[in-house]
């Protein structure tokens, strides 16, 4: 599990840093490249609450299946 979270921790950074360093050098002007790195960046933060959001359902309910009496 460990190495499973790490090497999605590692994906997930490397894409961003991937993301950024393509935006960067991206032949655009500084007001637009800044604009593309905003709406981006929030587009990210949105995907990452809408999953934490998800993911957070789903462990709910997983804890509402083991905390249910056995019959």
């Amino acid at each position: 599990m460990r190495r499973t979270a790490s090497f999605l921790i590692g994906a997930i950074i490397g894409g961003v840093v991937g993301s950024a360093l393509a935006l960067l050098f991206a032949p655009a002007s500084g007001d637009e490249l800044r604009v593309q790195i905003s709406d981006r960046a929030q587009s990210f933060a949105s995907n990452i609450r809408q999953a934490a959001s998800t993911k957070r359902i789903e462990l709910q309910e997983r804890l509402e299946v083991l905390r249910a009496p056995r019959q």
